[in-house]
């Protein structure tokens, strides 16, 4: 997501660190080459125009004339611009409602029935909610089925009435949502190849009829410019709420995303960054940007980790890292922890100056992990609590039973007791933290 233009904006942003005075030559190099980046990356023509007469204006005002660091004072009006042009503050989904009521709308293959699915785990893991799902797409042969499969596999039941009409499903599912309690509806609505006159009126009537707090629109990010006109075609009719922009994991140009705020002022709330159910995130222009401009993402990864680590176990393995007692026991425990973030390159990524370290092309095989946990799981305890002990013949014994070669056994005592040696030497006040 956004690769090849955070690459191109990133060089862009080190060249103008370098220079101990800003002039109106360097500042027009250096806007000619993030109007190419962003042109490149499908940004619409008029948004490019308006941000680079705004950096252009800003980076020759007195502010940055009398900057002790003109190159970084030019590089956080980058940065503020682009804040400002995905949105400035996040949006926060509304939560408040007796059951609070959530419609999904979007053209035919955008990725809407995944993404309520996703939509409703979100809001029962962060929000603590009791979400109700809502067939309402009676059109697309196997809608209904796939949305039931969907909330079988988070066990979040769907309220459906088959082919019946929409309007109807929707109003007897707010009725049923009250009596039994779930204080969240999410109605999953018909798509259709372009924008309609017939799907306008039946949604404008489902709005009309449940007075849903939100209106999302799930646009799929290929579409690139197209997206601006979906959105004015649902937006004129149905007032939406917000966005979510889906397959972003997928597109590296992203320029879809740094336009839609700007032209429509529809708020982007989610974007999709996997397949997975829980491949959502909600929105923050801030650390989109900060992403882009290779600042790193570290509330993000603060958060993920929040969500899925468990604090006590990891402060129980912290403890015996200082003391210096930390063993395989533990190094298994933890990587289990680890393997709750999701991919590993994904979080790699967040870090900041990743691309500039060349992390951000890492690719790490979830087999390797795979490995790992065999070769410790194929351990006895004795052995795992104390590797010293570990010798030729328990070295062919543990590589057999992890169906691993000896040489990779043998790789990871090496390189869990280099690790021992790092925590050591960190501990005793030897050597300094890389940051």
């Amino acid at each position: 997501m956004f690769e090849n233009l955070g690459e191109r904006l990133q060089n862009v942003m080190s060249k103008i660190k370098g220079y101990g005075k800003i002039t109106e030559e360097n500042i027009s190099e250096m806007t000619r080459e993030i109007r190419l980046a962003l042109l490149e990356a499908d940004v619409n023509y008029k948004v490019v125009k308006e941000f680079i007469e705004n950096v252009k204006q800003k980076s020759l005002g007195e502010e940055v004339a009398k900057s002790l660091k003109p190159g970084e004072m030019f590089v956080k009006i980058v940065k503020d611009e682009l804040v400002d042009l995905l949105g400035g503050e996040k949006q926060d989904l509304n939560v408040i409602g007796n059951p609070a009521t959530l419609m999904l709308v979007g053209l035919q293959g955008s990725g809407k029935t995944t993404t309520i699915a996703k939509l409703a785990n979100l809001l029962r893991k962060k929000y603590k909610k009791k979400p109700l799902l809502v067939a309402c797409d009676v059109y697309r042969p196997a809608a209904i089925d796939q949305l039931k499969q969907l909330g079988r596999e988070l066990n979040i039941p769907v309220y459906e009435e088959g082919k019946e009409d929409p309007v109807s499903i929707a109003t007897h599912a707010i009725t049923y949502a009250k009596q039994n309690g779930y204080d969240y509806v999410l109605i999953d609505t018909a798509g259709r190849l372009h924008v309609d006159e017939e799907l306008m009126q039946e949604l404008k009537n489902m709005n009309q009829a449940i007075h849903p707090q939100e209106v999302l629109l799930v646009i799929d990010s290929m579409t690139g410019q197209d997206a601006i006109h979906v959105i004015e075609g649902f937006h004129s009719s149905l007032q939406l709420t917000g966005a979510v922009l889906t397959k972003l994991d997928g597109d590296t140009r992203g320029g879809a995303a740094l336009s839609i705020r700007h032209l429509t002022h529809v708020p982007i709330k989610f974007i999709g960054v996997s397949e997975k159910m829980d491949g959502l995130e909600e929105f923050y222009p801030e650390r989109m940007a900060t992403r882009i401009l290779g600042m790193g993402d570290l509330m993000s990864i603060v958060e993920k980790a929040e969500q899925v680590i468990d604090e006590e176990s990891a402060i129980k393995a912290a403890k015996k890292m200082q003391k210096g007692n930390f063993d395989l026991e533990d190094f298994l425990e933890q990587l289990n922890q680890i393997k709750k973030l999701g991919p590993l390159e994904n979080i790699i990524k967040m870090l900041p100056g990743a691309s500039k370290l060349g992390l951000n092309k890492v690719q790490i095989n979830p087999k390797d992990m795979a490995h790992l946990e065999a070769i410790i799981q194929s351990m006895t305890k004795e052995e795992r609590k104390d590797p010293f002990i570990i010798k030729a013949s328990r070295k062919i014994r543990i590589a057999k039973g992890s169906g691993r070669s000896v040489e990779e056994v043998n790789r990871l005592l090496k390189q869990f007791d280099q690790m021992k040696v790092m925590m050591k030497q960190f501990k005793n006040g030897k050597m300094k933290m890389p940051f």
